[in-house]
C-alpha cells in the first residue's frame, strides 16, 4: 500500500560521503522503528542500520563507525549519513520499517562508490 521513496544516492569516490533521505508517513514514523537496507547485485538485501521510535540505533558490523542513521521528527524523515565510503558499499539502498513490511518496499536509490 505504502512505498517509500528514497533519495540522495549517486556516485562517490572511495572515502567520500553521501546522505540518503527517506520520508515516511507520520503514522508509520510514530509507531515503527525504521531501517536502511541495501542490496548489491547478486546478493541478498541486508539491514544496514535501524533506529527505534525512541532514538536507539543499531548498525551492521560492516558500516559501524562510518554510517549514521538519524531522524527528523518534524519532517517525518529518516536519513543515512554515509562517510568513509568503500567500493563494497555499492548497492541499491532502501528504507522501510524494521522489521520490514513487504508492501512498503520502494525502488531504492543507487549508491555507487568508485574511483
Amino acid at each position: 500500500q505504502v512505498q517509500f521513496v528514497e533519495s540522495g544516492g549517486g556516485l562517490a569516490q572511495p572515502g567520500g560521503s553521501l546522505r540518503l533521505s527517506c520520508a515516511a508517513s507520520a503514522r508509520i514514523f510514530s509507531i515503527n522503528a525504521m531501517g536502511w537496507y541495501r542490496q548489491a547485485p547478486g546478493k541478498q538485501r541486508e539491514l544496514v542500520a535501524r533506529i527505534t521510535t525512541g532514538g536507539s540505533t543499531n548498525y551492521a558490523d560492516s558500516v559501524k563507525g562510518r554510517f549514521t542513521i538519524f531522524r527528523d521528527n518534524a519532517k517525518n524523515t529518516v536519513y543515512l549519513q554515509m562517510n568513509s565510503l568503500k567500493a563494497e558499499d555499492t548497492a541499491v539502498y532502501y528504507c522501510n520499517t524494521e522489521p520490514p513490511i513487504r508492501r512498503y518496499w520502494g525502488q531504492g536509490t543507487q549508491v555507487t562508490v568508485s574511483s
